[in-house]
């Protein structure tokens, strides 16, 4: 199956095989198990052990890897060939929520209500199993709420902060 991913306005043709995944041109060989808890998987690729946490929100789809937070537009063969149909662009405009991937600590707050951030800035930092995640923009704009403060407890897909978009001048 043929899957188009988008990350950082980069689009990677993905072809997924029985036990080989091909990015571009380069093949990896992956084995890879979804843990207990629903969104979490644990991959071998190329004989490296990965664990990831996975989210899917409307048509994006966040990955937590390492502590860093990356979101992801990804669609089939048949999904990005009825867009196309449409005419859908699949930039999304209007408030974006960016939601805690996992319960856990709030350790920073480094961008304020009202301040204009580009996409990938960072928008918090979050605790979680003695490691720092660093939740970052998945798009540039204005950030028009933050909910949190250091110090909070929050829970998985809570929301943290909303960006709205970039006032024109």
């Amino acid at each position: 199956m043929k899957y188009f991913a988008t990350l950082n306005d980069h689009e990677y043709i993905i072809d997924i095989g029985k036990e080989s995944i091909t990015v571009g041109d380069e093949t990896y060989h992956v084995d890879f198990m979804n843990l207990i808890e629903r969104g979490i998987f644990s991959l071998l690729i190329n004989n490296r052990s990965i664990e990831a946490v996975v989210e899917e929100e409307d048509e994006m789809t966040s990955v937590l890897i390492k502590g860093e937070l990356y979101s992801v537009k990804v669609q089939d063969e048949r999904t990005r060939r009825l867009a196309e149909a449409r005419g859908e662009s699949g930039d999304a405009g209007g408030d974006l929520s960016v939601k805690s991937p996992m319960p856990g600590i709030i350790i920073a707050t480094p961008v304020e209500e009202g301040q204009t951030v580009q996409k990938g800035d960072q928008i918090i930092i979050l605790e979680s199993m003695k490691m720092e995640n660093e939740l970052r923009a998945p798009r540039g704009g204005v950030v028009t709420r933050v909910l949190v403060n250091a110090g909070d407890t929050v829970e998985k897909d809570q929301v943290l902060a909303i960006i709205g978009e970039e006032e024109e001048s």
